[in-house]
């Protein structure tokens, strides 16, 4: 066993490295973790499993980050073998998430069944970097760069998402290959899983890119980016002098920035980090002030603006910088870089002192900035783009980028120095993926400059346009298209998706301990049957109205999801207040009040008497002896839960909120999956609170926040509650109020919509992980989604006024 495991990690990791390198390689991301996962399943204990995470973080960090080791020896002196060991000795300390997901898929081996133990181990892995944030910011989801279709599904939640789908499909690989050759044929849930998600991965990605290329241009920038190739800055001032080097630097780059002007048209100057190696505007010697008025003067003389790298400071301290000079107003300002390198550019306070600095004589002084900030880069003939610059490790934080898109930036200005990758290529081109994904993230264009490479042009949504080689002396001129770019989910809701993956994990581990509540259905085993008390209300539906009721479900279903996926996806302004009031009454009310008739109408009774079923209700009755009837739950839930009955009076569909419960009174069992059942027996069996009623959600609650906005619309249009009854009468102030609370209408039954699709859905998913909890999961569920709903809203209200 330990030879088969130690060969399952050396596969894992070996295939690890092969993607970490991209190209033909992007698709190994869905199958490198196979070998180990499938391993890890059939370890005999806890401390297996925790050596095995242990020593497969440790083959990672090999396998895939060599190249820091080596690059850290270089820069402290400790030797290539040293940097290298000290790499992989921290493995479990820098790749904490491969343990915590050797731990979590030990403890679900057994438990779950394969849809939740795949969602368990990727929730661990995902939980476990939100919660231990990266130096370098590395995840399985970069290696998706290159595929064009798969990296757009970053932008609902950012890189975590992608990795979690890497996860989810390594896992039921891992599930599949281990039960190939169960009698059971349990291989084919999980395998159909694996093949489906990345399709679904491309069909969303390729929609999106449809979207963004649809969207029109408003303008293009121009950007000529300066790679000076000149390195090592502390080594040239010992051998030549500060001034020396800080001349060849400016003029460098002014000559190679003069070439690009007289070769055609150029928007603005893009410099790369620490360009400037002092305070600029704020001069240290009168040499200092003369090169600061030279710079100044050349950016007149260009007529664009130039951004480059410099230091800031001010009372508290230094930082490293980016200036921002405009042709005619002169400096703009400063952006601070918000992230400088642990150790080599910044020491908490708590840690720095004489002893620290004896140790590690290269620690720097700099102070973090601020944050995201963004400046209008005044362009020739009048044009003006909001940009935001980053430096160098802040765009391995996404949080910046997505504070820069709020403030209203068209583009994002990418300053980097990377020599300390010189030797180490592989170390570039992961960089520049990590940034390359804040564009997805904010459908932003990106355009990055470094010192020795790999400088690039990024388009919005992902890709990388043009690019120059690492070590080379390059002028890369890049334009990108300026558009308004939609707001992403990853903008809007920030970095939600990591503590989502948290209380994901929390949640079934909770429900996997809780005390088991009843389910239903004695016949499936482990599962509690209910006596069912007769006469049971139904509604009783020939197979032609039964088809009737799905197409009036499905309509009011289908235009609230299109509600739902424009609000959430694409851009809502295309449909007017008026027009989505015409719609949702058209499609939404009508279907709904038509199936409400239909149910009325068709309203009947059922009773179990002497071993005759009897129904009765509109007029007629039917009695069908249980000994000669054939009956059988609906196995999707529409338009709703019931049994399909087959008798000499014909087929009926009756429409019951216990069918399993009624099934086992009838002697039956349920011909179905052991979890369809566990979450048909969980659906009927809960009962939620007596005020939880239709037209208190639909109705009257919406009245509760339309009533508070349309009064703080009163006042700010109007001057106070009754200003437009007193400017236009009472006819214009109750149709507005009217308007304001269908409004709310249309917004809450979308909201509760996308509520009840993610109950059920995880409702399901917990029914087949695990069976017996699928009524504590629902009864769970249900409660968090009512408290979602009901105080969730008014408190999201109140803090947007606040804000």
């Amino acid at each position: 066993m330990v030879l088969r495991a130690s060969l399952a990690i050396l596969a894992s990791a070996l295939l690890l490295g092969m993607y970490a390198r991209g190209g033909f390689a992007v698709s190994l991301g869905f199958v490198a973790l196979v070998p180990w996962l499938a391993s890890v399943a059939t370890l005999p204990s806890w401390r297996a499993a925790l050596a095995s995470g242990i020593a497969m973080a440790m083959l990672f960090a090999l396998a895939v980050f060599a190249w820091f080791g080596d690059a850290v020896a270089a820069y402290t002196g400790i030797g290539t073998a040293g940097g290298i060991a000290l790499v992989v000795l921290a493995a479990p300390l820098t790749q904490p998430q491969i343990v915590a997901a050797a731990l979590a898929a030990r403890w679900a081996a057994g438990r779950l069944g394969p849809v939740l133990r795949a969602v368990v181990v990727a929730a661990a892995w995902v939980a476990c970097e939100w919660a231990c944030p990266k130096l370098l910011g590395d995840s399985l989801g970069h290696g998706l760069q290159p595929a064009a279709w798969w990296r757009q599904a970053a932008d609902l939640g950012g890189v975590p998402v992608l990795t979690f789908v890497l996860v989810l499909c390594n896992q039921w690989l891992a599930d599949a290959w281990r039960h190939r050759r169960d009698a059971s044929r349990g291989w084919r849930l999980p395998l159909a899983c694996a093949l489906a998600l990345p399709v679904l991965l491309a069909g969303y990605g390729a929609w999106r890119s449809a979207q963004l290329r649809a969207l029109p241009v408003e303008d293009t920038l121009r950007v000529a980016m300066v790679q000076a190739n000149i390195v090592d800055y502390e080594r040239l001032r010992r051998e030549r002098g500060a001034y020396a080097v800080v001349r060849e630097v400016l003029d460098t780059h002014v000559g190679m920035s003069r070439a690009a002007l007289d070769a055609g048209r150029v928007d603005a100057l893009l410099w790369s980090e620490t360009v400037y190696p002092t305070t600029f505007g704020k001069p240290r010697s009168e040499a200092g002030a003369e090169l600061d008025a030279e710079i100044a003067g050349f950016a007149r003389g260009a007529g664009v603006p130039l951004v480059f790298g410099t230091y800031d400071r001010d009372a508290a301290g230094e930082y490293n910088a980016a200036a921002v000079l405009d042709p005619r107003d002169g400096l703009l300002g400063f952006y601070r870089k918000t992230h400088p390198f642990p150790l080599t550019e910044h020491v908490p306070g708590w840690l720095d002192g004489p002893r620290l600095r004896r140790l590690l004589p290269w620690a720097g002084t700099w102070l973090p900035g601020d944050g995201a900030r963004s400046f209008p880069l005044r362009l020739p003939g009048g044009r003006e783009v909001p940009v935001a610059p980053m430096i160098c490790l802040d765009d391995v934080h996404p949080e910046l980028a997505r504070e820069a898109a709020r403030q209203g930036a068209r583009a994002l200005l990418g300053l980097s120095n990377d020599a300390w990758f010189s030797a180490h290529p592989q170390g570039a081109r992961l960089h520049l993926a990590v940034a390359a994904f804040r564009s997805v993230e904010t459908r932003l264009p990106q355009v990055r400059v470094t010192t020795n490479g790999i400088s690039a042009v990024v388009d919005a949504d992902g890709g990388i346009r043009d690019a120059t080689a690492m070590g080379t002396r390059a002028l890369l001129v890049g334009e990108v298209a300026v558009r308004t770019a939609p707001v992403t989910r990853a903008v809007a809701w920030g970095g939600w998706f990591g503590p989502f993956a948290l209380g994901l994990l929390l949640l079934v581990v909770v429900l996997r301990q809780w005390p088991r509540r009843s389910t239903g259905n004695a016949g499936q085993a482990g599962l509690v049957a209910a006596a069912t008390s007769w006469p049971l209300a139904t509604t009783w539906l020939s197979p032609r109205w039964r088809w009737a009721g799905v197409l009036l479900q499905g309509v009011a279903g289908a235009t609230l999801a299109a509600f739902a996926g424009l609000w959430l996806f694409g851009d809502a302004s295309v449909l007017k207040p008026m027009l989505q009031l015409r719609l949702f009454v058209a499609l939404v009310a009508l279907p709904t009040a038509a199936w409400w008739l239909l149910r009325r109408a068709h309203a009947a009774r059922a009773e179990l008497r002497e071993g005759t079923l009897h129904v009765q209700g509109g007029g007629r009755s039917l009695r069908l002896p249980v000994a000669a009837l054939d009956v059988r739950p609906l196995r999707l839930p529409f338009p709703g839960t019931g049994l399909r009955v087959r008798g000499e009076g014909g087929d009926a569909v009756l429409l019951l909120r216990e069918p399993i419960d009624v099934l086992h009174a009838l002697g039956r069992s349920a011909d179905l999956p052991r979890g369809c059942a566990a979450y048909l027996a969980a659906r009927g069996r809960h009962r939620g609170p007596r005020w939880d009623r239709a037209w208190l959600r639909t109705l009257l609650f919406p009245l509760l926040p339309a009533m508070f906005a349309f009064r703080l619309h009163q006042h700010i249009a109007y001057g106070g509650t009754f200003g437009e009854w007193q400017t236009f009468g009472a006819t214009a102030w109750l149709t507005g109020a009217a308007l304001w609370w269908a409004g709310w209408i249309v917004g809450l039954a979308v909201f509760a919509a996308v509520l009840r699709a993610v109950v059920e859905a995880a409702c399901l998913a917990i029914a087949w992980g695990m069976p017996t909890r699928a009524a504590t999961a629902r009864h769970v569920l249900e409660g968090v989604a009512r408290a979602v709903y009901y105080l969730g809203v008014p408190a999201w209200l109140v803090l947007r006024v606040l804000a």
